[in-house]
């Protein structure tokens, strides 16, 4: 059968300064992440190593930063290879105390500061943790957390209690890097364990290819405890190059867009989701010439993805579809130009990358015939080493290779066909597993927490596709007496459950419908109403102009009939990425420029349309122009074009 080949594209945009790039070579593999960090510093100690609105750091200055931070931790007798749980918000300090932890030859455990409580509770005390490394920001929550038990370091207050030189320990490549916790089909989060070499060949993978220089400005949009968070940072900062984090959800996707072009970004990377909503708050003649790659992982690529990018990004920009896993690293990639034709009706995710094999197996693990759909497994000696604390799940899940050596294969769950030529089509999972704006989420683990609410006798969860945008929906079945409302078992989830875990929608059902197995058959789970789901607060409609343009534009982004004014958007099943599309429209209707945050903090229609009218200046026109939209709505195509002519301060071509 054909197999896959390394698309290794010749095209002048990954020799952005040719001349700067240095080959990320398979022998320096064998070191450790802070050995080859201690590099970079030496050769560009006054480049900008990350830059966040708040605050920049020089390689020099980081290395010193994180320099206190590791002899903070190693002045604490106590073996090497013990777990440091990272807490942060997206921000350089969040960096800082990345790299400090793997100077120190200790355990990286990042862990999201927005995580419910439990949760990160649930991570620390499986990862054995014995120190939270923290900022000024989050150290009451860590003090909290830790409760006297666990060594606590905040590493914007160490001030010079310590030496800010190298301390030169000497940290083997086959030693435990990180911990990185997925969704568990336990009810748990699992821990996925690297160490130094596999991550170093992953950064390789991504350093190589697309040429990756000591000039380039890299986009972090992911977040630092999720595997393409730490790659983007890592790829800049093991390559002299420089990454700028950018909290989307606090400055929202019109600002991320002046951001791109202020710092001069030539490397954006997020996840397709973030990527439409991103492109869709642009303006069609809007372009971003210093960027060379568009790089998108984690969910499908669909061809509108491709046609979004040929609008907006330059004749010298490619796009990436990288398809990989936490387990695997990256294991294929794609390259499209504004050449490239998609005959597929799904984009392929490309070729196996180097020192990579991708193999497809039906359920006795043999190799599929060619043309056909099987299993994908990935076989390299560059895999995770497993899960932490689970030796049952790591030897099932990892398989030694049956001719021998040193790699290992390790089935991915996901289906897949070769192309004739050998490009890999990727064609969804086969298990209870999905993928939501980028994390793998096992639909299990939100069942499971749905059975922890008293009035709910079963739970299953399904996710269900609207114009290339995935979104959960729960289903449940009640115990006899009232039916819980939405609100209730969205916040249930809240405080279990990370954000992207809780459930778009929830729909109540007499029963589950059933396979002939006895599992349920989740194709025939019915799809949400469209009606006003059962909320605690009592439905009362909107009054003004305003309020009603707002409730609308709610209405079509979350495909709810009927809103209310003291609807809360987001128990109606908003997230951040919806939340942007909200601040979008309202500046192409209004004029208006909002803060990201704004919505979190006025989350109903009255308290948003009341925060819009606040200016006395502005509260003639925005009400002029929501009635004027609102007679819009109402009259004939014929009658729009009149009134517009009537209403134009322009002569109209």
């Amino acid at each position: 059968m054909p197999r896959p080949r390394l698309n290794a594209p010749h095209h002048a945009a990954l020799f952005g300064a040719a001349d700067q790039f240095v080959e990320f070579r398979r022998e320096e593999t064998e070191q450790s992440i802070a050995r080859r960090f201690e590099q970079q510093v030496d050769k560009h100690p006054d480049h900008i190593a990350v830059k966040t609105r708040q605050s920049a750091f020089t390689y020099d200055a980081l290395n010193k930063a994180a320099n206190l931070v590791a002899r903070a931790l190693a002045q604490e007798n106590g073996p090497r290879e013990r777990p440091v749980a990272l807490l942060f918000g997206h921000s350089a300090q969040m960096v800082v105390g990345m790299m400090g932890v793997w100077k120190a030859g200790q355990i990286a455990v990042p862990i999201d500061c927005r995580h419910p409580r439990g949760r990160i509770v649930s991570i620390l005390e499986d990862s054995g943790a014995h120190a939270i490394v923290t900022d000024r920001e989050n150290i009451q929550v860590a003090r909290e957390l830790a409760r006297g038990h666990l060594q606590l370091i905040e590493s914007d207050a160490i001030g010079n209690s310590h030496s800010t030189e190298n301390l030169n320990l000497p940290v083997p490549p086959d030693a435990l890097a990180r911990i990185i916790y997925t969704s568990g089909s336990t009810g748990n989060p699992k821990g996925v364990v690297h160490n130094h070499r596999s991550i170093l060949h992953n950064v390789l993978r991504f350093t190589n290819q697309p040429r990756v220089t000591c000039m380039d400005r890299l986009l972090l949009l992911s977040n630092y405890g999720h595997t393409a968070g730490i790659t983007a940072i890592l790829r800049a900062l093991l390559n002299g190059a420089a990454v700028f984090p950018f909290d989307v959800r606090e400055e929202g996707m019109v600002s991320l867009a002046d951001w791109l072009s202020q710092e001069g970004i030539t490397i954006y990377h997020s996840v397709p989701s973030a990527f439409r909503a991103f492109t869709g708050a642009l303006h069609r003649d809007e372009r971003f010439p210093t960027i060379r790659l568009v790089q998108l992982d984690g969910e499908p690529v669909s061809v509108r993805d491709i046609e979004r990018y040929k609008t907006h990004f330059s004749d010298q920009c490619l796009l990436l579809n990288n398809f990989g896993g936490t387990e695997t690293g990256s294991c294929c990639h794609l390259y499209v130009d504004k050449q490239t034709q998609i005959a597929e009706t799904l984009v392929p995710v490309g070729y196996a990358v180097e020192d990579t094999e991708v193999l497809l197996l039906d359920e006795a693990g043999e190799e599929v015939p060619s043309g056909h759909i099987g299993e994908i497994a990935v076989k390299s000696r560059y895999l995770a080493l497993g899960y932490w604390n689970r030796p049952d799940l790591t030897r099932e899940k990892f398989v030694p290779d049956p001719g021998g050596g040193e790699q290992w294969i390790y089935r991915t769950g996901d289906l897949g066909r070769f192309l004739p030529d050998g490009c890999l089509v990727h064609l969804g999972r086969r298990d209870s597993q999905v993928k939501i704006r980028g994390y793998r989420i096992e639909l299990t683990e939100i069942e499971l927490a749905l059975l922890g609410h008293p009035r709910v006798k079963e739970s299953a969860v399904a996710a269900l596709d609207y114009d290339g945008d995935r979104r959960l929906v729960a289903y449940v079945v009640p115990e006899d007496g009232p039916v819980p409302a939405s609100d209730e078992l969205r916040n249930l989830l809240q405080k279990k459950l990370p954000h992207h875990m809780v459930p778009w929608a929830f729909v109540t059902l007499e029963s589950l419908p059933l396979l002939p197995t006895g599992k349920v058959d989740r194709q025939a789970l019915p799809a949400p109403d469209p009606a006003r789901p059962e909320l605690s607060e009592a439905f009362v409609g909107p009054i003004t102009a305003l309020e009603k343009v707002i409730a609308g534009l709610w209405s079509e982004l979350l495909r709810i009939e009927q809103i209310g004014v003291h609807d809360n958007f987001f128990d109606l099943g908003g997230h951040s990425l919806l939340a942007t599309q909200v601040i979008s429209r309202i500046r192409e209707a209004f004029g208006v420029e909002l803060p990201l945050r704004c919505l979190f903090e006025q989350p109903t229609v009255g308290a948003l349309a009341g925060w819009l009218l606040r200016d006395p200046q502005m509260r003639g026109r925005i009400e002029r122009t929501a009635e004027l939209m609102l007679r819009l709505c109402r009259l004939s195509d014929d009658e729009v074009e009149r009134l517009l002519a009537e209403t134009s301060t322009e002569p109209r071509p």
